[in-house]
């Protein structure tokens, strides 16, 4: 809050502009009389000409001031450009007033001696440039204590940013010098006493202020709008914070509280459209609910997001114990649903089998998965066994026991694989088609199997960001497989929302398809996070810089750029915008079964190089 000695901040701008005319109409007469005194050498008792000299002044000062913009500038706010404004506009009055004089001494009136309308601009001139920067010192002295010379400037002048601004200036660590909006309607105007500049500005006001702080407060605008602002501040050299969402202000929190770092999601994220409640229950509430790999990245939002939809049983299922524990734990806190642990592999029949009829199973969600692309390349029996092997005997039990919904979590790195991994992937949604296959050949009208397919997600174990952040942390280099390596980016509580939602969609067979926006360039992502970090990349041509990045090549197996559908022509639109459908190619049954005992019998003799072989072609025919 403004103290009420300063109340004169809260002024109407007509008011304070009034206050300065007056103020200017007193130094323009002191001025003629002390031009006067000046040049006579003692104080002036003026005559009747002398009298409407003085007059005259402020009568012809005054309008060039107002025509000038003189009154227009916020006074707190006033920089050193104002100089020559002040000058230029002194400057035009005394050629005027002194218009004046030589038109008496015409008139032999004897007005003025000739060095007055000098020592009268001089005078005019320091009154104003004094009057301007000492009010600009008196008005900012109640609050120098607060801001500790820490101004900030906030990017977006609407009612948030007002709040933003209020509760600035109730601290004592930043205070608001202005905002920043190219409306016409706000440009240089006053909004709670803060001036809005136009973009342009930015710079002079960093010059002149020293301003190095910076918060973008534009909760409702997009991704793209935000990711620009952000990169344009950064350019210029300021800190940049960001005002979240609008569904995060409306929890009452303190909006200097919500404040937070600009994180790389804002750099990278897309416009995320908001969720269907209907599909979103669809196939959880008040149901019994599977999910697979539930400690992984993926699972484990699987898992948050279904507790949260109400569920009648949550059955949980991951082979690593510490990851089991700690989804658990999280969830079972939440106290919104039942929550059963299942310690095991999907590559276990006889464990899947059980957990099925024990549990009687009504939707499953197949996270279970290993995705690590060099790690599979290494292991290709393993990830065979857990991927193909794995989602086989997943689907198998779910086809057996009648369960209502199968969702597989697919990846893009299934589209015309190059790599183990992602022909393992693309095997396991063959092996989904199968089972859906197998289902309508006998008659089943349940489950109703899809697979789901998305590129990667910000911050997950497989995901680029934690790597980029750990070589940054310990000083770089960073390393970039190829400077022109592409790929999708989507949170992961998106990702996750998505797919359930998705899922409701299913009629049986399709793959869901998870619209990410744009590819993002991995090597922008990695300057990107450099700069998040306060460091600078390294100018190869230069060598200035922090955090050197190095190219180390494409490892086997990956691609420049990632696809989401085998055949775009097959792609069609859902009753969701962000989610598109298609049907992929079949694999005949009896086909598929011949070439996973081919795989198996390679693996077997450990004929890896033939087993991998055999893996691209299927997945890429």
């Amino acid at each position: 809050m403004i103290n009420k000695k300063w109340a004169i901040i809260a002024w109407p701008r007509s008011t304070k502009q009034l206050v300065l005319i007056a103020f200017d109409v007193l130094c323009l007469l002191f001025s003629v009389w002390a031009a006067y005194s000046l040049r006579l050498g003692q104080a002036l008792q003026p005559n009747h000409i002398q009298w409407l000299l003085i007059a005259a002044a402020p009568v012809i000062a005054v309008p060039v001031f107002i025509a000038n913009g003189l009154y227009r500038s916020v006074i707190r706010y006033v920089g050193e450009k104002a100089l020559w404004s002040v000058v230029k506009c002194t400057t035009q009055a005394t050629l005027l007033w002194s218009a004046l004089v030589f038109f008496m001494d015409v008139q032999r009136l004897e007005a003025a001696p000739r060095s007055v309308p000098l020592f009268y601009w001089l005078i005019l001139s320091a009154l104003i440039i004094a009057s301007r920067f000492g009010a600009r010192w008196l008005l900012w002295l109640p609050t120098r204590r607060q801001i500790s010379d820490r101004q900030v400037l906030i990017y977006g002048a609407n009612e948030a940013a007002v709040q933003l601004a209020n509760s600035l200036m109730q601290g004592r660590e930043l205070f608001p010098a202005g905002f920043i909006d190219d409306s016409p309607e706000l440009v240089h105007k006053d909004i709670a006493g803060i001036r809005v500049y136009p973009s342009a500005r930015i710079p002079f006001l960093i010059d002149h202020y020293e301003i190095r702080d910076a918060i973008v407060c534009l909760p409702g605008g997009s991704h793209a709008l935000k990711r620009q602002a952000v990169q344009s501040l950064e350019d210029l050299g300021l800190k940049v914070r960001i005002l979240p969402a609008l569904a995060d202000i409306a929890s009452g929190k303190n909006l200097v509280n919500l404040v937070r770092e600009v994180d790389v999601g804002d750099l990278l994220g897309r416009d995320p459209v908001a969720a269907d409640p209907a599909l979103l229950g669809r196939c959880i509430r008040n149901k019994v609910v599977l999910v697979t790999g539930a400690g992984g990245s993926i699972g484990s939002e699987l898992c948050r997001q279904i507790a949260a939809l109400s569920p009648s049983c949550l059955v949980i299922l991951d082979h690593s114990e510490p990851a089991l524990y700690q989804v658990h734990r999280k969830i079972d806190a939440m106290g919104v649903c039942t929550v059963v642990p299942i310690l095991g592999s999907v590559t276990n029949p006889t464990l899947v089998n059980s957990v099925f009829a024990q549990h009687s199973i009504q939707t499953v969600y197949h996270a279970a998965a290993h995705k690590h692309v060099p790690l599979v390349e290494s292991n290709v029996a393993e990830g065979v066994y857990n991927n193909i092997h794995g989602t086989r005997c997943v689907a198998q039990a779910a086809r057996q026991h009648g369960v209502e919904t199968f969702v597989l979590i697919s990846t893009d790195k299934a589209v015309r694989p190059t790599n183990v991994m992602g022909a393992t992937k693309r095997w396991a949604e063959l092996a989904v088609q199968q089972q859906q296959d197998m289902a309508r050949a006998a008659g089943q009208t349940q489950p109703r199997f899809c697979a789901v397919r998305f590129g990667n997600v910000l911050g997950s174990s497989g995901s680029v960001i934690p790597l980029f952040r750990e070589q940054i942390a310990q000083g770089g280099p960073v390393t970039v497989t190829h400077p022109d390596i592409n790929r999708f980016f989507m949170s992961i509580h998106e990702a996750v929302e998505l797919v359930i939602q998705a899922g409701s969609l299913a009629d049986g067979g399709e793959v869901f398809l998870l619209d990410m926006g744009e590819s993002v360039k991995i090597l922008d992502l990695a300057r990107n996070m450099i700069k998040l970090a306060g460091l600078e990349p390294v100018d190869p041509t230069t060598g200035e810089g922090d955090i050197a990045i190095a190219f180390t090549g494409l490892r086997p197996g990956e691609k420049l750029y990632e696809e989401l559908l085998i055949d775009h022509a097959n792609a069609r639109q859902t009753a969701h915008p962000k989610i598109l459908s298609a049907y992929e190619p079949l694999f005949d049954v009896q086909a598929f079964d011949q070439v996973l005992t081919e795989l198996n019998t390679a693996l077997q003799r450990q004929q890896v190089d033939q087993a991998r072989q055999l893996l691209l072609k299927v997945a890429c025919s």
